[in-house]
């Protein structure tokens, strides 16, 4: 706890005294006793007798908090503490509040039974609560004597009706009024043209911090550097606020984050509009002109600039570029992100960030990579962390520890849970040797197989309904996301796929496997739909090796499945799903040495295509429906059949 009885009330007050007075232009209209606060560099009152002090707590029949106490000693009263408290009650003016401004029925209005101790004391605070604002904005300042700590401090509570938020709480008396000299500073910190520069001997040590926390930031101490700059930006200092932007834009936040001071001047502006733009590019329901409210004083082109650039990132194809050897390793960890391997992108970023070169002073770590389709999704709250705590820009520092990789390996992640648990079922092919850009030739419908720009999981499927035209109940084509998987593999993975028919079904595998081998896995051991069943099938030179499926409860194989494989070490028991499916997940990772990227398949964007069916065509006797979507709305063509998969729809 601090010592409030210990502070240097005399110094402070006189402090904001002079700052104050130096700060009010020398042709402005004022009050008789704003002027006469000026002249006399005083913005206080005579300090309480310890009589007079006394006599305010007999009358109010509480003995005052120790901080208000102290304050009292050297002045009596307060004049405009902060921007918009005018007077501050001193032993005269200090009243319980009553609920004569009625708010306690107004906090009351909205408690419900679940209401909780601090929403329900932000309402008792009105009638119990010391007023102290005797001339304000529309601005209340009570003191709690309910909420008390050990050293007999009363909480202080400012609220503000055109706030909109919840009444402000503070510590005690001294924090508050240490929070409302702040509060003078950052508003002082943005005077017009016709008031005098704010700069005093506060101001220049807060300046002269702020540019060791920029050379702190640029040398790892990313830690050190926030805490300093977090406090010159509660005085408004210049730069505080777009330095610190930087460091929280890289730990993950955004919220409040506009790189202030810095993204419209053009130095900066080609990196610090891209993570801008990127936060406001999924609120397309909202008008784009909302965006030039953080680019104010930009110039037409600059504003163009934001523009391009969010059209560029809501259709995925802005594009990351730096200058140098650190530009060079953006491209290769592009490619290497591309094909999923974000592990091996981010050593190649982080190896190279030594070498980074700024845009300007300002400017402390490479950012316009957060937007970019496949190099954003890369950072997470711990590479962020790695990156701010690597040295660049030229100056020294100690080498950070690299962040553990995000990919564990092998295929049992797939069996673990995911958020919501909607990864119930999947499927994927691997095929050996081959790159993953010749995949659709080999799994594709025809000549007119082509990749999608780089997408997640979630815009793939959505864009691919959105085009879709055609729906079968025969017609099972998969969109495959694609990438490496390990050393001489490559995947396609489906992480959404059709319900599994065993009597259709039929294994793309030795179409993918020409001139090479290739392999099949099909799991559903968790499906919500129907009985659990799980598919293997392996491939080699265009012709099927061997094959299993469990489904029924029943395991069907055909060819010589190698005894690490062999079915019937995994499907006897069924009782714990989740541990089978690891189990022989395990041993189809450690037969074939190939594993899935998990961080590219559920959290980055990959290419993706569409296949040829996975299952046969009816046959006759069988039924099936399709319906075509055309401009007039749905159309249901077809042909009747009859067979296992019941009635004939048209």
């Amino acid at each position: 706890m601090t010592d409030t009885t210990a502070f240097d009330w005399q110094s402070f007050l006189l402090r904001w005294s002079g700052e104050w007075a130096d700060s009010l232009p020398e042709d402005e209209t004022r009050s008789e006793d704003d002027e006469a606060s000026r002249q006399a560099r005083w913005l206080g009152f005579p300090p309480a007798s310890e009589e007079r002090i006394a006599a305010m707590e007999e009358r109010l029949g509480r003995r005052m908090p120790p901080s208000y106490r102290e304050f009292l000693k050297v002045s009596d009263g307060w004049r405009h503490a902060g921007g918009f408290v005018w007077l501050l009650a001193g032993t005269e003016g200090a009243r319980w509040h009553d609920n004569e401004s009625g708010l306690a029925d107004h906090f009351e209005e909205y408690l419900d039974e679940d209401a909780g101790p601090e929403e329900r004391r932000e309402a008792d605070l009105w009638r119990h609560g010391l007023q102290l604002d005797v001339e304000s904005d529309i601005t209340h300042v009570l003191m709690d004597p309910e909420d008390v700590d050990e050293d007999g401090e009363w909480a202080v509570y400012t609220w503000a009706s055109w706030r909109a938020s919840p009444p402000e709480r503070h510590e005690n008396f001294l924090e508050f009024m240490q929070d409302v000299y702040r509060e003078f500073h950052s508003l002082r910190a943005r005077s017009s043209d016709n008031e005098p520069a704010f700069a005093n001997d506060t101001t220049r040590k807060l300046d002269d911090q702020v540019e060791e926390a920029r050379l702190q930031a640029l040398r790892g101490n990313w830690e050190e550097a926030v805490r300093a700059l977090d406090e010159a930006k509660e005085y408004g200092r210049p730069r505080a606020r777009g330095l610190g932007d930087q460091i929280r834009r890289l730990l993950g936040q955004t919220y409040m984050v506009y790189f202030d001071g810095l993204v419209t001047d053009p130095r900066y502006a080609p990196e610090l509009l891209a993570p801008l733009v990127a936060e406001h590019a999924p609120r397309s329901h909202q008008d784009d002109s909302t965006l030039t409210f953080h680019l104010r004083g930009a110039d037409d082109d600059l504003v163009s600039l934001a523009y391009s650039m969010l059209d560029q990132v809501r259709s995925g194809t802005y594009r990351y570029t730096a200058a140098g050897p650190f530009g060079e390793a953006v491209e290769r960890a592009r490619k290497l992100a591309r094909w999923g391997d974000t592990d091996g992108a981010w050593r190649t970023l982080s190896e190279a960030l030594p070498l980074w070169e700024p845009l300007g002073p300002d400017h402390l770590a490479p950012l316009g990579w957060v937007a970019d389709p496949l190099l954003g999704p890369l950072l997470t709250p711990e590479r962020g962390r790695e990156l701010l705590s690597t040295p660049r820009g030229g100056q020294p520092g100690e080498a950070s520890r690299p962040t553990v990789g995000l990919d564990p390996g092998g295929l049992t992640w797939l069996a673990e849970p995911d958020p919501g648990n909607n990864r119930t079922s999947y499927r994927f092919v691997l095929v050996e040797g081959v790159e993953p850009a010749d995949l659709p030739g080999r799994l594709g419908n025809g000549d007119d197989t082509t990749f999608s720009e780089p997408m997640t999981s979630w815009e793939a499927r959505h864009e691919s309904l959105r085009s879709k035209q055609e729906f079968s109940s025969y017609d099972d084509r998969a969109l495959m996301a694609v990438g490496r998987a390990g050393s001489g593999w490559s995947f396609a993975f489906d992480g959404d796929p059709a319900p599994f028919r065993r009597q259709r079904f039929v294994s793309p595998v030795a179409g993918a496997s020409a001139g090479t081998r290739a392999v099949v896995v099909w799991c559903g051991l968790r499906t919500w739909h129907g009985e659990p069943f799980f598919h293997l099938s392996v491939a080699r030179d265009g012709a099927e090796q061997y094959a299993f499926t469990y489904a029924d409860g029943e395991v069907r194989q055909s060819g010589e499945v190698p005894p690490a494989l062999n079915p019937d070490q995994f499907f006897g028991d069924l009782d714990d799903s989740v541990e089978v499916e690891r189990a022989v997940l395990e041993a189809v990772a450690g037969e074939f040495g190939a594993h899935l990227p998990r961080h590219a398949i559920v959290n980055g964007r990959l290419h993706t295509f569409v296949t040829r069916s996975w299952t046969r065509p009816p046959r006759d006797g069988e039924t099936y429906a399709v319906i075509r979507l055309r401009s007039s709305g749905p159309h249901a063509t077809g042909s009747e059949r009859t067979g296992d998969d019941g009635a004939g729809t048209r």
